[in-house]
């Protein structure tokens, strides 16, 4: 073998140890569960009848399963198809206790919405469950992922959330602090598939990165790219804001995994 092919060689095997890098696992509610199969042929798995991302190789594939907030402690099963052999898996879900964070908010429209403003919250509830829920068929998924913006963790993924008092949905991402105007990366390539203005989550961009892996921006002051468009790591989205229910300029950012969201935090390479 020349030189030249064995530098192709090692650039590939290089390009696909960095694709298949898994996020760290945590099997607990928010957390990320990985499964070793081994079947011949790539299997389809599902969680509570939510497709799963499958990677690997014939008799090494993983299955990359994101574990929702209000699962319960115990165990847990997957399905999975393989040619025409059906069977399942089992894993246990630990307990985590996440803590509690009380916000005051001063636009007490964000807190009790008003009718005409839950008329647009039920509208755009469909929008983002569908950007949510995308699905890309790749083997090209990366999961090691650079944070989208500098600055530190104000709050983290999980919080019991409660604003002016009233209890709300656990927090779904990360919140990264940084002023107005800082500018926002993607965390790894990926494709453009939804931008918005979102009630709650004001100026919003959702990022395909394949399988079930969406990553979504929230609160941004500005958008600088467009739906459908294809993006690499590292290249600028927009820039943080304060749009939607916030009580300052921070950005959002969650991800979310076969329908669920999981911990960012895991899909970090730095942390």
């Amino acid at each position: 073998m020349n030189t030249k092919l064995i530098t192709v060689f090692f650039l590939v095997l290089l390009f696909s140890k960095s694709l298949l890098a898994l996020p760290k696992e945590s099997a607990v509610p928010g957390g990320i569960v990985i499964l070793p199969i081994n079947t011949l042929e790539k299997p389809d798995v599902t969680f509570y009848e939510r497709k799963v991302m499958v990677l690997g190789e014939p008799d090494n594939w993983q299955a990359i399963i994101g574990i929702p907030l209000s699962a319960k402690v115990g165990t847990h099963s997957v399905s999975i198809v393989s040619g025409d052999v059906k069977t399942s898996m089992q894993f246990d879900i630990n307990n985590k206790e996440y803590e509690a964070q009380y916000l005051t908010i001063k636009d007490k429209r964000k807190v009790n919405p008003y009718k005409e403003d839950m008329d647009r919250i039920i509208r755009e509830k469909k929008i983002i469950g569908q950007a949510k829920a995308y699905w890309r068929a790749t083997d090209q998924v990366a999961l090691s992922f650079i944070k989208p913006t500098e600055g530190p963790y104000s709050s983290p993924f999980g919080l019991k959330r409660f604003f002016n008092d009233q209890p709300r949905n656990p927090h779904s991402g990360l919140d990264i602090a940084a002023p107005k105007g800082a500018p926002i990366v993607a965390p790894a390539d990926g494709i453009v598939v939804n931008i918005g203005n979102y009630f709650f989550n004001g100026n919003t961009v959702f990022l395909d990165h394949g399988q079930g892996l969406i990553t979504m921006y929230c609160h941004m002051d500005s958008i600088s790219i467009e739906e459908g468009k294809e993006v690499k790591t590292g290249d600028k989205i927009g820039e943080v804001g304060l749009t939607g229910r916030v009580t300052g300029a921070h950005l959002h950012w969650s991800v979310i995994l076969n329908n669920t969201t999981v911990d960012p935090i895991l899909f970090l390479n730095d942390e």
